[in-house]
This record gives structure tokens, sequence and C-alpha cells, in this order.
């Protein structure tokens, strides 16, 4: 069961709080003995490798061809 803290004492510890945490702690924040946030380490997203969705769509084969001149002609200005 995670630690509950009280605001209060959060904030007069919140460096301690913060050392538990980066060691895998979490840590509930209470307010008045109920709870109201989770103290929790942060997980940096690695980024994703190009072409990780790679035959999951498929692009229809006219996708780059030049738009019919009724569409073009919709996009303009009137």
């Amino acid at each position: 069961m995670p630690k509950m803290v009280n605001v209060h004492e959060a904030k007069t510890h919140l460096s301690q709080l913060l050392a538990e945490v980066e060691q895998g702690a979490e840590i509930i924040l209470a307010r008045g003995g109920k709870p109201c946030a989770k103290l929790i380490a942060f997980d940096p997203r690695q980024p994703r490798p190009l072409g990780f969705a790679r035959g999951r769509f498929t692009v229809p084969a006219d996708f780059l061809a030049p738009l019919p001149e009724a569409e073009l002609q919709s996009w303009e200005p009137k």
C-alpha cells in the first residue's frame, strides 16, 4: 500500500518525498485525510523508432495524384 501524506507534511518534507519516489515509491497526497493526488516517478518516453506502423495502414495508389479541377476550384477564394 502506498504511503499517505497530508499536504502540510508534504510541503515540509518535499525533498525527502521526492527522493523516495525516485527510488520507486508511490506517495498519496491527502487533504484532511482524504486522498487527492498521487506522487509517482516521471517516466520520460523514449522516441518511437521510424516504421513502427509498417504494414498497418495502406495509402491509396493515387494519394499523391493531382486533384481534379473541380476540387481545386472549390479551394480558391470567391
